[in-house]
């Protein structure tokens, strides 16, 4: 099964999350179509059809995830590459 790359995934869950935990605190209401649009592509992304596991399976793909690369900038053109973590 294909994975999505971990930046995305991150960028998924902590949209979702924030989201959630905003209708959360706001009480009941008619669910966010930006949250269940997120609760669908994150279960399609994760292979699962319930939002929760779907979740369960963002954070462990995202813990075993390497660390990002950082950036650095090349003086002559200024752009960004990227620069391998210390072994």
């Amino acid at each position: 099964m294909l994975r999505p790359h971990p930046t995305v995934l991150r960028r998924l869950v902590d949209e979702y999350e924030a989201l959630a935990a905003a209708e959360a605190a706001d009480g009941p209401a008619e669910p966010n179509p930006r949250a269940r649009d997120l609760a669908y592509t994150l279960c399609v992304s994760t292979g699962t059809r319930d939002v929760r596991r779907a979740l369960e399976a963002a954070h462990q793909w995202l813990a075993a995830a390497p660390a990002p690369a950082r950036e650095t900038a090349v003086p002559e053109t200024g752009q960004r590459i990227p620069t391998p973590e210390p072994v």
